[in-house]
């Protein structure tokens, strides 16, 4: 099977961007977080809002020269399971599936034959999506030499590694790096199937987003908006591709004040997705967390905080509890109660939300 599809352009939104902490509040209310501790992390996430969880470019959905006994052997069977795992959003389940795929196939043509290179980057793409980046880099790395002496240095499966490299970077705040391998991504995809192709939207829509979380919406919109073009043009209006680029430009467009054009697209994309992937996923969650934004942003607090709410309760359920994506939306929340004075309740949830990120900044992985 020979597709490339963009299977994800997932957004954060963080609201502390637009609060302030009130020191004299924290104090008043004795909310049993140090004031300075909690500045510096409001601090620290405004700094890096918008927030893009980008999904890496698909290996399972790209198997170019794939055996062709790929579906008939034990290591075929589970690749096919992770992909549905994969798309359901159950990172945690598929893990120790892929794993085994790699395992198989390993053993039966060694660790660098051609057969590897995708188990190994689907491999690495689950711990991307658990936020295990160290080891999902090490993946990619083994991954890329193998295709560049297999299928060669120009072909459409080295440019989605570098792709996913870019991407990586990206989530870990290493945007020099991840420019340089997006642009490399950009710059093969159209040399191999031209300007307008829908391979090159993924890496196109990663590219933006860095610029987008560099402050530099300016360049991120466009490249948002021809990304949706392309896919929209390609798949049609109504394509679960295009949901993700709209996630992904409504955040400019939230930056940009455009509200009620962030709301049209989010609202687009939550309808699509569930009518694709049913009532739950992270894909929806990630939609939710953005209108909810937008609704803070006008003021209007009881729907902000039920989508919060509903998305911070589909986070859980799809990417875990410590998932640094649930640690956003808690503080996003958090926000809500502080600003109407619900001073406990944010309490509660900057805790929680700070007690995720120290423990992603802190695991060994």
């Amino acid at each position: 099977m020979f597709h490339v599809d963009v299977v994800g352009l997932r957004v954060s939104f963080q609201t502390e961007a637009l609060r302030c902490v009130n020191l004299s509040d924290l104090r008043k209310h004795e909310l049993g977080i140090d004031p300075e501790t909690v500045t510096k992390e409001w601090a620290v996430t405004a700094s890096k809002a918008p927030v893009y969880m980008i999904v890496v470019a698909m290996a399972l959905g790209l198997s170019l020269g794939a055996p062709s006994y790929a579906g008939e052997d034990e290591a075929g069977i589970l690749s096919s399971k992770v992909e549905k795992l994969y798309e359901a959003g159950k990172y945690t389940e598929a893990l120790p599936l892929a794993q085994k795929s790699l395992t198989l196939r390993e053993k039966q043509f060694g660790p660098d034959d051609a057969s590897v290179a995708m188990p190994l980057i689907d491999l690495g793409m689950l711990h991307y999506q658990l936020a295990q980046y160290a080891v999902a880099e090490a993946l990619y790395k083994r991954s890329l030499p193998i295709l560049e002496k297999t299928v060669g240095p120009d072909h459409l499966k080295v440019a989605m590694v570098l792709n996913n490299f870019g991407d990586l970077y990206r989530a870990q705040g290493r945007y020099g790096e991840a420019v340089s391998f997006l642009k490399r991504s950009i710059a093969m995809n159209e040399k191999l199937d031209g300007p307008n192709n829908p391979s090159i939207v993924t890496a196109l829509g990663n590219l933006a987003a860095v610029y987008s979380m560099q402050g530099q919406n300016d360049k991120a919109a466009p490249m948002f908006e021809k990304g949706l073009m392309i896919i929209e043009k390609a798949r049609g209006a109504n394509a679960l591709e295009a949901t993700n680029i709209m996630s992904n430009l409504a955040v400019v467009y939230v930056q940009q004040n455009r509200l009620d054009d962030a709301a049209r697209l989010l609202k687009r994309s939550i309808v699509i997705n569930s009518k694709a992937l049913g009532p739950e996923s992270a894909d929806i969650a990630q939609a939710q967390n953005g209108l909810a934004e937008v609704y803070s942003r006008q003021g209007r607090n009881a729907d902000a905080e039920y989508l919060f709410k509903r998305s911070a309760a589909m986070y859980e359920k799809t990417l875990g509890p410590d998932h640094p994506e649930l640690a956003v939306v808690l503080s996003n929340l958090a926000g809500v109660y502080k600003d109407q004075g619900r001073f406990a309740e944010a309490q509660s949830y900057m805790k929680r939300s700070m007690a995720i990120r120290a423990k992603a900044e802190s695991k060994p992985i």
